[in-house]
């Protein structure tokens, strides 16, 4: 990577960290107002709504950033630029991306409080371990919205031909071993809980013949402390490692979707957009009508017959980039 892409990642990224910054920052505020003797109760009283909204915003801000981002990197790399599409930034706003409600998602940390409580832990301290779980669920959903919108940007910009995983220091064990790897346009973001990592758009795929992140996996594990190795990695697999295991082996990357089953096939997707209000819903019964299969006038009793594909789910199923742009058209991601 030349120094202006580099310098667009970084800006890019501390971007997205100063908006999920402010948004946990809420989140916080939000939380001290519960009220102790009846959580559940001052919860429906408009904290949940309240807190929901303040995430909803942040995932918007974020989603905000993708096409900026995006082709301001295909600048820095001296591409000519060749967008199809736009992204919706409101796509990625709104629901949690098991496609859940927020508000449902964020009232696990006053469950989690509850049961502290009732398993004899101090008031304060139950208190403080549901705010530490608001606000990791709270930041993962303002990262996972600007991670989202990054790839469906990438697809509608024909330039980019793959990205590369930025892992910012300090990272775990799961980020670090696919620090500087480079992907397809098409691959869907692996992420976790409170990661932090950013895609770096390429106009150029290189094939992994060299490693283009901040880090290199080997180097990072050899730099840490023998203690950092065994707290990162966990004493048996950085042992592992010290005695030459392949750190991929050693580290299980995974991620977790929501999933519905549909086309006789297990399926990533969402429920955001699909009520009758929503964009896709509206979308569909258009689509539909205008294809004779529905009348114009059905109005609200026209029903969904198709669930509405995460970004991942499309960009496995798309055999090309026209048709991976056409699906993320159709399913609402890009204009």
């Amino acid at each position: 990577m030349n120094a202006q892409t580099r310098a667009a990642a970084l800006r890019h990224y501390r971007r997205q960290q100063r908006i999920t910054r402010l948004t946990v920052n809420d989140v916080q505020s939000l939380w001290r107002l519960l009220d102790t003797s009846d959580l559940t109760a001052s919860w429906r009283a408009g904290v949940g709504r309240r807190m929901a909204g303040a995430v909803g915003a942040g995932q918007l801000a974020s989603a905000r950033l993708a096409d900026d981002y995006v082709d301001e990197v295909v600048d820095a790399e001296g591409a000519a630029s060749d967008r199809a599409g736009a992204v919706r930034p409101s796509a990625f706003a709104g629901l949690a991306a098991d496609g859940r409600p927020l508000e449902s998602l964020l009232y696990l940390s006053v469950i989690t409080t509850k049961e502290s409580i009732g398993r004899g832990l101090g008031v304060e301290d139950a208190m403080m371990r549901g705010l530490r779980q608001a606000l990791t669920l709270s930041g993962s959903e303002v990262a996972q919205a600007g991670r989202g919108a990054v790839g469906a940007s990438m697809a509608g910009q024909r330039t980019i031909q793959g990205y590369v995983r930025v892992v910012n220091p300090p990272a775990c064990s799961r980020c670090i071993i696919l620090a500087g790897v480079e992907y397809g346009w098409n691959r869907g973001f692996q992420r976790h809980p409170r990661c932090d990592c950013v895609h770096l758009p390429t106009t150029l795929v290189a094939r992994n013949q060299n490693r283009r992140g901040y880090i290199d996996p080997d180097d990072y594990f050899n730099r840490l402390s023998r203690a950092e190795q065994d707290r990162v990695f966990t004493a048996a697999g950085a042992r592992a490692i010290r005695e030459g295991a392949d750190m991929n082996q050693v580290v299980n990357a995974r991620r977790g979707m929501y999933t519905t089953t549909a086309y006789g096939r297990t399926l990533r997707a969402t429920r955001e957009g699909t009520t009758t209000r929503g964009f896709f819903y509206q979308r569909e019964r258009a689509r539909d009508i205008a294809r004779g299969r529905a009348p114009a006038d059905i109005g609200r009793q026209y029903r969904l017959t198709t669930p509405r594909l995460l970004p991942e789910q499309i960009f496995e199923l798309a055999d090309s980039r026209d048709e991976a742009i056409a699906m993320l058209r159709r399913f609402g991601y890009l204009t």
